[in-house]
């Protein structure tokens, strides 16, 4: 039973798309809004089985397909209609949209240099810097913080946007947010409480490796 000054936040990443199945590995961004993938489809079911159990009084995604699908399937169990919440689509990965890390490195070697060395000072040419996603996302995750005080809430976003808030509850600076592993569907457990955000875990990720995924 939650405090009535408290909000606990599932901050989960969305399930596995074709794109996130391509190898080499491509990017997507904000400019590619596909559905899940089979595998997709099967890591919803099983992030909705784990919170199956566990009180949860909003469910909110990002506008995007990959996110809806997967909130859609959380919500299902507890009978909630899903909300969206604009402002945290993911990163606008510019004119890398849709392509992989090996060609960015030899065909736009200085931008990928200056990008891996600092993605929030460089960001994505012609996109968005990970300083840029943070200020975008930051206070509207904060918002629900606030917002839903003595309730669960689960938040279904994406990677980068994932990371760049786990790396400010860390007190990390954003140059190392790519470390922050965010598998698909992994769940970030998030407390606010009266004017303190605490990270309580990151990328929990159990009901994948029960399902076998």
């Amino acid at each position: 039973m939650l405090e009535a000054d408290e909000t606990l936040l599932y901050l989960v990443r969305h399930g596995a798309t074709p794109a996130n199945e391509q190898r080499p590995y491509v990017l997507q961004g904000h400019g590619i809004d596909t559905s899940l993938s089979d595998t997709g489809r099967r890591q919803a079911d099983a992030v909705a089985g784990f919170l199956a159990d566990r009180p949860l009084d909003v469910v909110l995604s990002s506008p995007m397909k990959r996110a809806r699908e997967t909130a859609a399937a959380i919500a299902a169990p507890h009978g909630i209609a899903p909300g969206v919440l604009e402002s945290i689509s993911e990163c606008d990965v510019g004119r890398w949209e849709g392509r992989d890390w090996g060609s960015i490195m030899e065909d736009d070697t200085e931008a990928y240099h200056l990008f891996m060395d600092d993605p929030a000072a460089h960001g994505y040419p012609e996109g968005e810097s990970y300083a840029d996603v943070l200020d975008r996302v930051g206070g509207p995750l904060d918002g629900v913080l606030a917002d839903h005080r003595g309730q669960a809430v689960a938040v279904i976003a994406h990677n980068i946007v994932n990371r760049v808030y786990v790396a400010r509850l860390m007190g990390w600076p954003l140059s190392r947010a790519r470390e922050i592993r965010q598998d698909n569907t992994g769940i970030n457990v998030i407390r606010g409480r009266d004017d303190e955000i605490t990270l309580m875990s990151f990328n929990v990720r159990f009901h994948l490796d029960d399902a076998g995924l």
